[in-house]
């Protein structure tokens, strides 16, 4: 109680500001629809003004940042997302498996023909709710994120809203293990510890994650959790959480190569003993989380689902609609079958490149080479979510870079998508978000010599 009271009394002007920033996301989370494209960037934007005024006028006070992140957090725990409908198919896929059905083997349309199982509650709200998109294709996440679906669907009550709170006490519950781990990593870097809180504090992370009910949060965890046990030395066990991690999201799985100089021996060569033992125990325990749901049809619906995801999308690209408007004017069509064939050989060039070229012997060197290839590997994407940002800003509290916290906060302009009726881009609107964030990233990797870490 003395120490609150301390806080009250000496940290007066941040309080002020979590004041004002707890308005704010209780406007955006309870009394906001994505269609508003002037409420949606005013409040954003706002946001990131009290985050970034919090952070700097507490002078890191760890306690006063560690309170403001919990209860920003807090205050989404009984609204409905307002930005995604995933969460439908989160749950669905949890009250499949609690159903005794493999997920991965029939659509939800495929279901609802079938007709409406007496064991799986709110059945016909779920699909509906979902979007026909979701209903007509397989499920593609992976088993790690459906036992958190699982666990959302146990918590007391069979309403969707309990099956919200749950998934959100799982992803608050990461994000403060990230907190823990990330702090303690950028310790051993020797790197401002207060440094974590421009993740934890991120307006885009507390919305698209904890509001949104993304799992690229509980992804993180294990991923930060991995790097602060490879920093440690404690390789072995730093393979079973980084295979966890990529049993959240299959992201990190294209990290795996720049592991490749990690492992040295005392002459400075590859230690290709310890890196061939490090990928084994990585794959052997992926295997086991997939054996669960293996056969044969698994691997076909599976890999059509990623094949759907990554070559027949589009949203928010960059690099690929310069592409796409090229091929237009040449062809006269949308040359999208051509431009995926190329751009993932361009985008495994790169990762191999900084594998095989560039230093990654210390972890910021690491989390460098890796925010590198994950951006260049998102320019080329026909499809970037907002989402899928959250990797490249925790890599970015490790590595030489900024460019992504910037990104984070024009990133808010993909959603003028859907105030259209029709979901149409808006191309100038992305062009501006895409000139941000193009000038910084050049200005940064390009122009700048360094930069302090």
């Amino acid at each position: 109680m003395l120490g609150i009271i301390n806080i009250i009394k000496y940290k007066k002007l941040p309080l002020v500001f979590i004041i004002l920033s707890s308005i704010l996301y209780l406007i955006f989370a309870y009394d906001l629809a994505r269609t508003d494209t002037l409420k949606l960037p005013l409040l954003y934007v706002g946001l990131f003004v009290f985050a970034y005024l919090v952070i700097k006028s507490s002078g890191f006070y760890f306690r006063i940042l560690v309170i403001a992140s919990v209860l920003f957090r807090l205050l989404f725990l009984f609204a409905i997302p307002n930005l995604s409908q995933d969460f439908y198919r989160f749950i669905w896929d949890g009250q499949m498996i609690l159903s005794g059905l493999n997920p991965y083997l029939s659509t939800p349309d495929y279901q609802m023909e079938l007709g409406a199982l007496t064991n799986f509650p709110n059945q016909l709200e779920l699909y509906h709710g979902m979007g026909s998109l979701s209903a007509s294709n397989y499920t593609n996440y992976p088993p790690l994120n459906q036992l958190c679906f699982v666990i959302a669907n146990l918590f007391p009550g069979h309403s969707i809203l309990n099956s919200i709170v749950g998934m959100r006490i799982l992803i608050i519950g990461a994000d403060l293990g990230t907190l823990y781990f990330g702090k303690k990593l950028l310790e051993k870097l020797n790197i401002p510890s207060g440094r974590i809180f421009w993740y934890i504090l991120n307006p885009f992370i507390i919305i698209e994650l904890t509001g949104n009910l993304h799992f690229e949060g509980v992804m993180v965890f294990f991923f930060v959790w991995s790097l602060y046990l490879l920093h440690c030395r404690k390789w072995l066990i730093s393979a079973i959480i980084l295979a966890c991690s990529i049993s959240i999201k299959l992201i990190p799985i294209m990290f795996l190569p720049l592991f490749f100089k990690w492992f040295k021996k005392e002459n400075g060569k590859v230690n290709f003993k310890k890196l061939i033992k490090f990928y084994s125990v990585v794959g052997v325990t992926l295997i086991l989380f997939f054996i669960p749901f293996f056969s044969m049809e698994f691997i076909t619906n599976y890999s059509k689902t990623i094949g759907l995801w990554f070559g027949n999308f589009e949203f928010n690209g960059s690099i690929y609609y310069l592409a796409r408007e090229i091929g237009y004017a040449i062809t006269g069509y949308n040359e999208i079958a051509i431009i995926t064939k190329i751009f993932p050989l361009i985008s495994l060039s790169i990762i191999l490149y900084f594998s095989f070229f560039r230093a990654t012997h210390t972890i910021t060197e690491l989390a460098t080479s890796m925010l590198l290839t994950l951006s260049c590997y998102l320019f080329l994407s026909t499809t970037v979510h907002p989402w899928y940002l959250t990797t490249l800003i925790i890599l970015s509290i490790y590595a030489a870079y900024r460019y992504a916290l910037i990104w984070s906060v024009v990133i808010i302009l993909s959603y003028f998508a859907y105030a259209d009726i029709d979901y149409a881009e808006n191309l100038w609107v992305l062009a501006f978000e895409y000139l941000i964030v193009f000038s910084v990233f050049i200005w940064e990797v390009v122009l700048k010599k360094k930069i302090n870490i």
